[in-house]
């Protein structure tokens, strides 16, 4: 047996000896309730970072705090948050990997329907809940419980390390590209990079690992009808008004169609081709139509519950979402009031090969010929902002050597997978370094990562950390 063959077997071992330590300091990290989209909880997001950042002092890294400047809330300037940065070794030798990972989590309380508070960890049949627990605070603690094993048991670390840990993810990560693209690249911070790592995702399923390649992007947009001043008794009683929620209803209906197909005009038309390697990825994935069927409350699945074009539908094609209307009454009760502006609101998870600005262009023609075709003499003003898809190629060696830590810890072949959702950061780290870029997931598909009651298995959070000891193990093995 080799020196490699009882290193591992060594940290795993120390990992299962400290699971009650673990556990314990995922709780202080849960006590902080760092909500980053609440001015009034701006101070406990800064406690947060100050609190990591001690944590890594301990385990050796050299860390920094940077100012990433002011917000604008309800008219007023807040500071933000100020992100951390840190390093850990600086071996020429050996591969650098850059983690990312966020500090703040969504607002929680109990009577959204907690079955106990939401920033106090309590375990319950195998499962720790609290928000944060699994989004994102679980796998950042874990990167730090995998550095220690290696130093408990007197073992240096087979990579050297660099750290990228915000407190604003959940509040769309202001002034982080700043960070990344005005001073971190100009200072050469990634200069000695090999490869970007995050752990912001989950499992496709509850049971199967996977290592995540691909991410949709997503483009938000903004109807407003607006109307003249109108006088309401001859908009009830005459009919003698064009009504803006009339028109807005009319617009967002002729977004999509019953099955989930945009109806936008060439949407479909720049989506990345499938490759036959692709094809037969999702031929291979472990997922149960059946069982996902059960575990959302549906009684029928679009695309006839084929599993291949469920996941086709779910990460490669572009999906079209209603969200709501700003303006509208929405009070209970019967109610006559006719607003005079009325703002729909929508979004489009996007694809590879569909660019942002080519998105909007096909919306904004399409709504205005929609539009031309009502024959309203309302204004209409249409509004966008949008991010980029994000997708890797799962046969780099950096994939590979995850694959092998997956099987290592979990003996079995993990999936490969891309997800529906968006992770906006990725694309900025895989452009600002010009790295590989992988997203190697602690916590399960059913972790209710924005929902209530928040969990991550505790079975995943230990194995978790043996995963990322045999990552770090793995990728300090590939050729410098």
């Amino acid at each position: 047996m080799s020196s490699n063959d009882k290193l591992l077997p060594r940290i795993f071992k120390h990992v299962d000896e400290n699971v009650d330590s673990y556990k314990q300091l995922l709780k202080e990290a849960v006590a902080i309730p760092s909500i980053s989209s609440d001015a009034a909880y701006r101070d406990d997001c800064v406690r947060m970072v100050h609190w990591t950042q001690e944590k890594l002092k301990e385990v050796g890294a050299t860390t920094e705090l940077r100012d990433v400047g002011y917000q604008t809330i309800d008219g007023k300037q807040v500071k933000l948050p100020p992100v951390l940065v840190s390093v850990l070794g600086n071996d020429p030798k050996k591969n650098t990997i850059c983690i990312y990972g966020h500090l703040d989590v969504q607002p929680a309380l109990k009577s959204d329907g907690w079955l106990s508070e939401p920033f106090e960890l309590v375990e319950r049949d195998g499962k720790l809940f609290g928000r944060g627990s699994t989004d994102d605070k679980g796998p950042v603690l874990g990167w730090l419980h995998a550095i220690n094993a290696y130093k408990a048991i007197g073992e240096e670390l087979p990579v050297n390390l660099k750290f990228i840990l915000e407190c604003m993810e959940e509040s769309g990560s202001e002034g982080l590209d700043e960070l990344l693209f005005e001073k971190l690249k100009p200072e050469g911070f990634f200069d000695s990079v090999d490869y970007v790592c995050i752990s912001d995702n989950y499992w496709l399923g509850t049971t199967k690992p996977c290592i995540t390649y691909g991410l949709r992007g997503i483009s938000y947009y903004f109807v407003e009808v607006e109307c003249a001043k109108m006088d309401l008794h001859s908009g009830v009683y005459g009919g003698t008004v064009h009504e803006a929620m009339s028109d807005l209803i009319y617009l967002m209906s002729e977004l999509v169609d019953k099955d989930g197909k945009i109806l936008i005009t060439d949407m479909y038309k720049s989506v990345a081709p499938m490759t036959e390697d692709e094809k037969k990825l999702y031929t291979s994935i472990d997922f149960d139509p059946v069982a996902y069927k059960t575990s959302i409350g549906a009684h029928q699945l679009a695309h006839n519950g084929v599993k291949e074009q469920l996941l086709m539908h779910r990460w490669r094609y572009p999906s079209l979402s209603l969200h709501g209307i700003e303006g509208a009454a929405f009070q209970p009760g019967a109610k006559t009031v006719i607003p005079g502006k009325v703002i729909g609101k929508f979004s489009i998870r996007i694809v590879p090969h569909q660019e942002p600005a080519e998105v909007e262009k096909l919306v904004m023609d399409y709504l205005n010929k929609k539009w031309a075709e009502r024959g309203s003499p309302n204004k209409l003003k249409i509004t966008a902002q949008s991010g980029r898809a994000w997708t890797e190629d799962p046969s780099h060696p950096h994939y590979q050597a995850a694959a092998r830590a997956v099987r290592m810890i979990f003996q079995t072949e993990p999936d490969m997978s891309r997800e529906g959702g968006s992770i906006p950061v990725t694309i900025s780290l895989q452009e600002a370094s010009a790295r590989n870029v992988l997203l190697l997931p602690m916590g399960a598909g059913d972790d209710m990562a924005h929902s209530q009651n928040e969990k991550l298995n505790v079975r995943n959070y230990i194995e978790g950390i043996k995963l990322f000891a045999a990552y770090l193990h793995e990728v300090g093995l590939l050729k410098k």
